[in-house]
């Protein structure tokens, strides 16, 4: 890193308290900015070469700003923040860049590590280009450098609330309008991490091909997507499908409902319900959408045996990563002390900027 004083930024993991696998069907979500994070370090160089070193994968990425080949040659970790630099340099032309980059979120535990490095290196990069961008906008291209570089056709709503998030609530979000509902995270109750010690790659195969059943069912349903399948017409038109996509429509549109009714006992206080819609969500994750594994199937088990636990499900794309837990504060230490494997108890936080999160 040269020795000119580095610019530091940062940008927010997530959980999503419900609404798994409904974003890239223009459905809702509900995820929350949480306070663990990525920063990053930048300082402009000469020239039009931008150096990202990872202190988690120990090396170093560097690459030209006008090499615009989708497949050159950078670590796989790297890929998408390329196409971040890339896709910021057709807005204004970015000057050359070295970035050092630091993470509190584990990798592949499902809490949005890759879209908050992907924001953070945007918000670092249009600050020494000096370019104002809209956060929305930030969102989507961070999305699309995801998939045009990384090969992850993921949803919006990671990028969109590392960009967005409030600390102290969370957002209901339309991912058809992106219109936002902001409700208050409940004092009376803590979300607790666990993780399974399972690892994915969303850009492996099943998560994809998840998406794609989707847009093919939706097809043949006649249907831009399966938002527009409202529930009172689910079971006659699941019966025009296979069984498979029957099954992947169920989930998103009864996941939507669960979105909605997790609104509503947001907003009462009644966590109980809160619970029973996500052990539902866990449910319907592992026998419709199958994204789910053995280890997270226990593991979510294993959070509702423990006293004081209204719920868990699994979280993030699936086949590994973590389960969230909603716990009363007093019930946190036994069920952590119960868990085989890492936990975290997720606060709140604000989304990206130039200030750590407090």
């Amino acid at each position: 890193m040269p020795t000119e004083a580095p610019r530091e930024f940062r940008a927010p993991g997530r959980i999503n308290l419900i609404g798994e696998h409904t974003d890239y069907n223009d459905g809702w979500v509900m995820p929350a900015a949480i306070d663990l994070e990525v920063r990053v370090a930048v300082v402009p160089l000469a020239g039009r070469r931008v150096r990202i070193w990872s202190e988690h994968f120990g090396e170093a990425a560097e690459f030209a700003i006008d090499e615009t080949d989708v497949e050159a040659a950078v670590p796989v970790w790297s890929r998408s923040l390329r196409g971040v630099a890339l896709l910021l340099d057709r807005k204004v032309k970015l000057p050359g860049a070295a970035l050092e980059l630091r993470s509190s979120i584990p990798v592949g535990a499902g809490l949005s590590s890759s879209a908050a490095a992907e924001v953070a290196v945007g918000v670092a990069l249009a600050a020494v280009a000096e370019l104002e961008i809209d956060r929305t906008e930030l969102a989507k291209l961070c999305q699309q450098a995801s998939h045009e570089f990384a090969g992850s056709r993921c949803g919006l709503m990671d990028q969109f609330i590392a960009c967005h998030g409030r600390k102290g609530w969370f957002l209901q979000l339309d991912t058809r309008s992106l219109e936002k509902h902001w409700l208050p995270w409940p004092e009376e109750a803590c979300f607790v991490v666990c993780d399974s010690g399972v690892r994915h790659d969303n850009a492996a195969g099943e998560y994809n091909q998840r998406r794609a059943e989707c847009e093919m069912a939706a097809a043949r349903l006649g249907l831009r997507s399966l938002r527009e399948l409202a529930p009172q017409d689910l079971e006659r038109s699941i019966r025009l499908l296979p069984p498979v996509l029957a099954a992947r429509c169920r989930h998103v549109v009864r996941e939507n409902e669960r979105v909605l009714a997790a609104a509503r006992s947001l907003s009462e206080s009644n966590l109980t319900a809160l619970g029973e819609l996500l052990n539902a969500s866990h449910a319907s994750l592992r026998d419709d959408y199958q994204v789910s594994c053995p280890e997270l199937d226990d593991l979510a088990d294993l959070c509702r045996r423990q006293p004081g636990v209204y719920g868990a499900r699994m979280m993030g794309g699936g086949f590994g990563g973590c389960v969230l837990a909603l716990a009363q504060p007093e019930a946190v230490a036994g069920l952590r002390r119960a868990l085989p494997g890492a936990s975290w108890v997720c606060r709140s936080a604000p989304g990206a900027g130039a200030e750590a999160a407090s």
